[in-house]
């Protein structure tokens, strides 16, 4: 699988973003889908994931704010992030994995490239 983010980009806080990950090569559908984020000098934190059944799961500071759906007619995930925080701020990446996400980054088969998220105050 080979996974395409993009959406990111400098917002000021309170403000919103939308991120995409388009994946090609396998069958998307049977993959759980997820957003890792690593913020300057910490480690990557995953943030919210979707199972191939389509159950989403957050990280606490993301729930009621970010949203994470998949279309798998376009091979692609979503993450609509609201109400963006500066310590949101950070570079985004998506995973994929058979049927979910695992929160320990390197148990993941597919990483793609990172979006960086800037929210300024």
């Amino acid at each position: 699988v080979q996974l395409q983010a993009s959406g990111g980009g400098l917002v000021q806080a309170g403000g919103f973003l939308r991120l995409s990950c388009t994946a090609s090569g396998r069958t998307f559908s049977n993959y759980g889908m997820g957003w890792f984020r690593q913020a300057p000098g910490k480690q990557h934190e995953l943030v919210a994931g979707i199972t191939n059944g389509g159950s989403s799961h957050y990280v606490d500071s993301a729930k009621g704010r970010f949203t994470i759906s998949r279309d798998n007619a376009k091979n692609t995930v979503y993450l609509q992030m609201n109400r963006l925080k500066p310590e949101d701020t950070a570079v985004y990446y998506c995973a994929a994995n058979k049927i979910v996400v695992a929160t320990i980054p390197n148990l993941n088969e597919y990483w793609g490239q990172g979006t960086l998220v800037t929210v300024s105050r």
